[in-house]
């Protein structure tokens, strides 16, 4: 059998869409990590990255931090954290928010560095707070700038959230490791469509929220 044909094979199993193992209950598990991982990653990232950024202070810093952070093995520090706690899903979340967040960081710094300067020295002219300036002036032009930081990260997480099953716990990871135990290939290949497939539907998400949150304007000085 070819890719395809395990991919038809799994994907038209009604077996593979109920219950506790089925598609829905494995999607919805591994958004929710996802969505928990790139939550957290996003209260440490973006306002240090909007505050460094604002400042122009901590660059250098900000980039030592993004080199250590993607130079970690997500799965290494997986199979540390499960030793050093347990069960659970801690030790899932934490490498996973190691890998989100440089990206949002560093790419949130780059954001507000890259700003025109005339506009936030003329609302500083005007008499704006440093946060209005930031608030109002800097993040709306960064903002699609700060957007692709977060996608980035949201589909790092997506790809990597997989290795929950390692530990246990659900996910569409939990099709490729059992398939790979059981030597069902067939699930294999249906878990990893699915999870090529979710990473596909962040950028599309990532596409619409764009559309709606940043200005026209800004869209076409991009």
């Amino acid at each position: 059998m070819n890719v395809l044909n395990f991919v038809q094979a799994f994907f038209g199993d009604s077996a593979h869409w109920h219950g506790y193992d089925g598609i829905p209950t494995r999607v919805t598990e591994h958004l929710g990590y996802t969505l928990e991982a790139l939550a957290i990653a996003a209260l440490i990232g973006l306002p240090v990255g909007l505050v460094t950024g604002h400042t122009g202070r901590g660059g250098n810093v900000l980039a030592l931090i993004a080199t250590a952070g993607r130079a970690l093995p997500s799965f290494g520090l997986l199979v540390l954290m499960f030793i050093w706690i347990g069960f659970g899903l801690l030790p899932v979340m934490i490498p996973l928010v190691v890998l989100a967040v440089p990206p949002i960081l560093v790419t949130t710094y780059e954001a507000i560095r890259s700003v025109d300067p005339s506009p936030v020295d003329a609302a500083r002219g005007m008499g704006m707070s440093e946060p209005r300036v930031l608030f109002q002036v800097e993040v709306p032009v960064a903002l699609p700038l700060i957007l692709g930081g977060l996608l980035t990260a949201a589909v790092q997480i997506v790809s990597t959230a997989t290795i929950a099953a390692y530990v246990s716990l659900g996910g569409l990871g939990r099709f490729i490791i059992d398939g790979l135990y059981q030597k069902n290939y067939e699930k294999v290949v249906g878990g990893a469509t699915l999870v090529a497939g979710t990473a596909l539907a962040t950028l599309a998400v990532f596409w619409v929220v764009s559309r709606i949150a940043v200005s026209p304007g800004v869209r076409r000085g991009n």
